[in-house]
């Protein structure tokens, strides 16, 4: 009987790759100046808004990253290792980089921050939405195919489709789809106002799980199984491509009316208005 561990566990050869220390100092080094700067426009926007959502928004992707290792396992992606290697902690025998958290803010708190506060402006539109959708497809493609072709991770296995070694289709998508799944947590309701501006924030960590897993079942599904080949990874990940799509085109029925949220007339709280009557 085969053990699940030894059907998902890395490959001795990925495992010994060499690590790229010059590429490993580039991206720490990059990724947490940008992921400073991302506080500091969060903390700034707070203190406008005079509430701590955008602040929560990064803290928020932060604890996201601790995730990362189930997205590793299921997705076959592996971080070089070895001497010399900035790491926090390892799960199923894969180490996690101290630039995962930076790269968390970058990619995952960064766009969302922008969405929420479009939706507080009203200025969000289903065309709009899309557009952010491609944004987080073009910054997910950048930051990966950097830190893949730099020499500090890898993503092992069957995946097809692949830009300069990145299997950006259902990882990419996903990702898009967790970011705005995130902004817009619920259609804004005439008494309820607020969380349509300030958004919610906790939601972060489990909409990256969500809606990675969600889109990518079928790649998950292709890239793990005894019987596949090229031709049913393939078509799994089109299933990807498209159900990580069809999480954005959902997602645009969140939007609210239009207008800012703060101008917005609240309902009478229904309690209130059945002690009046």
């Amino acid at each position: 009987m085969t053990n699940i561990y030894d059907v998902l566990v890395t490959p001795p050869d990925i495992v010994s790759h060499h690590l790229n220390h010059a590429g490993q100092n580039v991206l720490t080094i990059a990724s947490w100046v940008i992921a400073a700067g991302v506080l500091v426009l969060a903390g700034w926007l707070s203190r406008r808004a005079k509430h701590p959502i955008f602040v929560c928004m990064v803290l928020a992707s932060g604890v996201a990253a601790l995730a990362e290792p189930l997205y590793d396992v299921m997705f076959s992606l592996y971080f070089y290792s070895g001497h010399g290697m900035q790491k926090t902690y390892t799960v199923f025998d894969i180490p996690q980089p101290v630039w995962a958290y930076s790269g968390y803010a970058i990619l995952y708190g960064l766009p969302a921050m922008f969405i929420v506060k479009e939706i507080g402006e009203g200025k969000m539109t289903p065309t709009r939405l899309w557009a952010w959708a491609g944004v987080e497809l073009l910054e997910s493609c950048v930051f990966e195919i950097a830190g893949i072709n730099l020499g500090t991770y890898t993503y092992w296995g069957p995946h097809v489709f692949r830009i300069w070694h990145y299997r950006s289709s259902s990882r990419a998508g996903g990702r898009a789809g967790h970011v705005l799944r995130g902004g817009l947590r619920e259609p804004a309701l005439p008494d309820d106002r607020d969380v349509a501006e300030r958004g919610r924030p906790g939601d972060l960590p489990v909409t990256m799980l969500g809606a990675n897993f969600g889109a990518g079942w079928a790649v998950i599904v292709a890239i793990h199984a005894h019987e596949a080949n090229v031709w049913w990874v393939r078509a799994a990940t089109l299933v990807s491509i498209a159900t990580a799509a069809l999480l954005v085109r959902l997602v645009i029925a969140l939007i609210p009316p239009p207008g800012n949220a703060a101008d917005l007339p609240r309902a009478e709280p229904a309690g209130r208005v059945l002690a009046h009557n």
